[in-house]
């Protein structure tokens, strides 16, 4: 973004009203979000509407552990959130301090190059529309969730757009169970991400879907596996998405976490 443009608008705002500095701000401010919503690389997949999803559909992100699915279902959130659209994330395995410091570095990442303050303003502006939710992954269920995500609207504390869930174990049957949140994203027009492990011994289903998908697929509109490929990790549309002759490869940098374009 260019430097001079920020120049111009402190020049004209010593001449400004107190109403007209802070509009000057609030889009220069609204140009910085905009600018990192455009660096998200996902955006190829969701098409002009730059949604991956519908409401009320299934996403799901496979991996086996520790390869970045919980980093990849961030930089959706945060991708949603730099748009003002609140993010519910359910973890299964992980507090709430550890959760709220993988959309902190993501963002880090995505925002390297900003000023020390710039980028400060950005993420308070994010907090907002994050909302993160932890249960111990033995009492997780469906009529909980519920509870206390009516909780939340009811009060007017928090209306999510999106859910994410991460960590719910796919190895258990879970067709009642996603079966019952699926009604629930419906009613609520949800967007909802699941991470799904999967694991190296197994081999795929029918189609290449793996073991975990294969007997849930029907309820999923999209999913996206990363593969190791190397010293690289590559998202791998599965289902409901393809890669546009623009973006014909994206892979996960290991180092950042980062989904980034790359060539064939």
């Amino acid at each position: 973004m260019r430097n001079d443009s920020v120049q111009i608008s402190t020049s004209d705002a010593a001449w400004s009203s107190p109403a007209e500095v802070i509009f000057i701000k609030e889009k220069f401010f609204a140009m910085l979000k905009t600018d990192l919503t455009l660096r998200n690389p996902l955006r190829c997949l969701g098409g002009s509407s730059e949604e991956i999803l519908a409401p009320g559909q299934f996403g799901g992100i496979l991996a086996r552990a520790g390869v970045g699915k919980t980093a990849l279902m961030v930089q959706i959130a945060l991708n949603a959130m730099l748009n003002e659209r609140n993010v519910l994330h359910v973890s299964l395995n992980q507090p709430v301090n550890k959760a709220g410091l993988w959309y902190q570095d993501i963002f880090n990442h995505i925002a390297a190059g900003l000023g020390g303050s710039q980028s400060g303003q950005v993420w308070e502006s994010l907090l907002p529309h994050r909302f993160i939710m932890t249960f111990r992954t033995d009492s997780f269920s469906v009529p909980r969730l519920e509870e206390r995500l009516g909780d939340l609207i009811e009060q007017r504390i928090f209306v999510p757009r999106m859910l994410i869930v991460d960590g719910l174990s796919f190895d258990e049957p879970v067709r009642e169970m996603l079966s019952e949140l699926k009604k629930i994203a419906r009613l609520h027009g949800l967007h909802v991400w699941f991470s799904i492990r999967t694991h190296r011994h197994e081999d795929p289903g029918p189609g290449g879907v793996p073991k975990q998908l294969a007997d849930v697929d029907d309820l999923f509109a999209v999913a996206l596996q990363l593969m190791p490929v190397g010293e690289e990790i590559h998202v791998v549309p599965l289902k409901g998405v393809t890669l546009t002759p623009e973006h014909s490869r994206l892979v996960l940098d290991p180092t950042t976490m980062l989904v980034k374009n790359t060539a064939s």
